[in-house]
């Protein structure tokens, strides 16, 4: 065992038990040890090894590892940087930690709404998001702890291990803790440590945490029996996160549905009637957008026209208008015409058929027809 790691340990235990600090403070490192959950009747557990054991001890836990591994990216995702960490993963949190280059993110300088500086990234989130991955791991299946650094302000933690609660709003609504741990040994010995809480409000913190800096939420992926976080440490869109922060109704929960929406994340049928009977969004599955409403209020307003596009008159009299001129019109020359200007929620895909769907309109309308490729005005509009 460490004895560096130890001591740290107690210290923590003090910190989180300060009724008890008289009294720990004169325990042997074997009392404390039992005292806190580590060890079992002075017996050696693989949660003492992981926590507080050293470096040389992990092959005790085999096939299990010990190891958290950082890596630097640049913004093409190069690797530029890398260290490894293995037991005491007590110390090594920290250590790991340190190594992630916290910089401070300046905002615009307009009012006194924001603070001039803050850390891209929160502490507290960095501290939770690693100490959850150590406690949630499903050390079976012989993983690793990754912790990638983009130099783009994006940090990613990746432990190795299904998602028990299955889904992030679970645990964000209870707000509470789970009935079922996978490691419940190893996560009683981190709350003693004070890795870790008891009351399961440590992800909504995060969330808060973010939301309240209006950075982009949290983002989790669950995906090849991994659990992946990733914190985005910037503002994308200054002056729409603080108007949307002006707007005092909406609820935690809302707030995370339009940050799905943002990132053009799928969202359930509830999730949908949700947010339209609050008239937050518009549009059509799966190509929802911010509603005028709230476009109004963050003065986003030629976004709001430019997601949502005009109306379908408006494209029928540009084509209109290209036959008069030009005597006949393509499709593709009306899809030159038209590309740019219908809603950029569409993709290029969409857009075409769009395109064949206005001039299908025209046709039923008789106002233009059909002569081989090309198409013609009507006889009844020259």
């Amino acid at each position: 065992m460490s004895e560096n790691a130890i001591e740290e340990a107690k210290n923590q235990f003090i910190k989180k038990n300060p009724h008890l600090s008289r009294e720990a403070s004169n325990w042997s490192a074997e009392t404390f040890l039992n005292k806190a959950k580590i060890t079992i009747n002075s017996k050696i557990t693989r949660t003492a090894i992981l926590l507080l054991g050293k470096t040389e001890s992990e092959h005790y836990i085999n096939p299990a590892t010990a190891k958290i591994s950082w890596v630097l990216q640049d913004r093409d995702t190069i690797e530029k940087d890398y260290a490894h960490f293995s037991c005491p993963l007590l110390l090594s949190v920290e250590k790991t930690s340190s190594k992630i280059r916290n910089l401070n993110y300046r905002y615009m300088q307009e009012g006194t709404l924001f603070p001039q500086e803050v850390l891209q990234f929160d502490p507290y989130i960095i501290r939770e998001a690693l100490n959850n991955c150590i406690a949630h791991q499903d050390y079976t299946l012989g993983g690793k702890i990754n912790v990638v650094e983009r130099e783009d302000g994006i940090l990613i933690f990746t432990n190795s291990g299904s998602f028990i609660p299955k889904n992030i709003e679970k645990v964000i609504e209870a707000d509470a803790p789970e009935n079922v741990y996978r490691n419940p040994f190893l996560s009683n010995a981190m709350v003693n440590l004070n890795m870790i809480d008891t009351i399961g409000s440590g992800i909504k913190k995060m969330y808060i945490i973010q939301k309240n800096k209006f950075f982009p939420l949290p983002d989790y992926d669950f995906a090849d029996d991994k659990v992946k976080v990733t914190i985005t440490g910037k503002v994308l869109d200054l002056a729409y996160s603080r108007k949307l922060a002006e707007k005092k109704d909406l609820t935690l929960h809302e707030i995370i549905l339009l940050d799905k929406i943002a990132k053009q994340k799928t969202l359930s049928q509830k999730e949908i009637a949700q947010l339209k009977t609050k008239n937050l969004i518009e549009g059509r599955k799966p190509n929802f957008y911010i509603s005028s409403s709230v476009a109004k209020i963050t003065g986003e307003r030629a976004k709001y026209i430019k997601q949502r596009g005009i109306n379908d008159e408006y494209y029928m009299r540009m084509i209109i208008d290209y036959i008069k001129e030009f005597g006949e019109g393509r499709k593709t020359d009306f899809e030159k015409l038209l590309l740019d200007k219908l809603p950029e929620i569409l993709d290029i895909t969409q857009k075409k058929t769009k395109i064949k769907n206005i001039l299908q309109k025209l046709k039923k309308e008789e106002l233009i027809y059909p002569e081989g490729k090309v198409w013609k005005m009507s006889k009844r509009i020259i």
